[in-house]
């Protein structure tokens, strides 16, 4: 295939760039490079666009690298085609940031997202697209469902959610901050341009993904950022109790998900809950205990406020991705953050 992916400096972008041409496939990295721009929490030692952009040029010379912006529209149609997959992982990606700068949000997610199925809609190569959407797109109706807590952890406390939180569950009537208005958006696209059957397209909601080449910072990739401020004896702010739960994936899982649907589209659902399910959950508080056993080292950690949109706890039911697309995580949690932190340790 001839594969477009954008944001493809990004964590998650250079790993599917990568991943594409591991494979043989012709690809395109797209990239605004904007991220210590957008991100205020994002200096040098933690930009991720930047590594990731000279890590792809020096590693990967068949791939074309290219530095656009997806808010511009007639330069997404011109770049858009010619390609049969587009990865769109291009994106505004804090909620902190949506909040100070609500319009960048919206222009970068929701109409950036419309350009690129416009664009697909348009082209004659007939793309399918893959979205990176996010769990936050059902809001503050996640804090709804009952929870009890635990030592160390919140739990649900309602047995409908057993299997954590399916595509169906609603998302109106509640808050939802403008990423997950922006990104809400985006999704809702993605499903009406899927079922109108203009673009066989799909929206990944996905939970927390990690692994090498992310340097995550306070406002965005958690799971990295409090890794590095383990390894760097940074002092660690925790918004909230740190009993907050979620589920985690190592992002070569996510990347096989991509390809399992761009690999055949044709009839698949448009909407996927991706994360690690049931079997690969932790609290803030597990996950520092967790890096203090594999590094014998902690940070200085102090608590603050709950922030807006946060959620005590978000599992993803994995089911559908299961049954649609013959797909599970493969990489254990505790596999992932060896590979993490043998990645940082050794990164030239």
């Amino acid at each position: 295939m001839d594969v477009l992916v954008t944001g493809g400096a990004g964590f998650v972008g250079s790993h599917v760039v990568e991943y594409y041409a591991e494979n043989g496939n012709e690809v395109t990295a797209l990239d605004n490079l904007s991220r210590t721009e957008t991100l205020e929490t994002a200096d040098e030692s933690r930009d991720t666009g930047a590594y990731n952009w000279q890590y792809l040029e020096e590693n990967y010379p068949s791939v074309e690298l290219v530095k656009g912006d997806v808010r511009n529209e007639e330069f997404v149609d011109d770049i858009v085609e010619g390609h049969d997959a587009v990865v769109h992982t291009a994106g505004q990606v804090a909620v902190t940031a949506s909040i100070q700068d609500p319009r960048t949000d919206f222009e970068v997610n929701a109409e950036g997202t419309f350009n690129i199925l416009e664009a697909a809609r348009k082209a004659d190569s007939n793309p399918a697209v893959v979205i990176a959407s996010t769990n936050k797109v059902y809001g503050n109706n996640i804090n709804s469902i009952p929870v009890r807590e635990e030592d160390r952890r919140y739990w649900y406390n309602d047995k409908e959610f057993d299997r954590g939180i399916p595509e169906s569950f609603p998302i109106d009537d509640c808050e939802h901050t403008p990423y997950g208005v922006s990104k809400l958006a985006a999704d809702l696209y993605v499903q009406d341009y899927a079922k109108r059957h203009e673009v066989e397209a799909a929206a990944f909601r996905m939970s927390c993904i990690y692994g090498p080449r992310q340097f995550g910072n306070e406002d965005q990739g958690w799971v990295a950022h409090f890794a590095l401020s383990t390894l760097r004896g940074e002092p660690l702010t925790i918004f909230g109790d740190g009993k907050q739960v979620r589920d985690v994936l190592y992002v070569d899982d996510l990347v096989r998900a991509y390809d399992a649907f761009l690999s055949d589209p044709a009839g698949k659902p448009a909407v996927y809950n991706i994360g690690g399910g049931l079997d690969c959950t932790t609290s803030l508080l597990e996950f520092l205990d967790l890096l203090e056993e594999k590094t014998g080292q902690r940070p200085d950690v102090s608590f603050d406020e709950w922030r807006e949109g946060d959620q005590k706890v978000y599992v993803s039911d994995v089911s559908r991705a299961r049954e649609t697309l013959d797909w599970a995580p493969m990489v254990s949690f505790d596999e992932g953050i060896d590979r993490f932190l043998s990645w940082y340790k050794n990164r030239e």
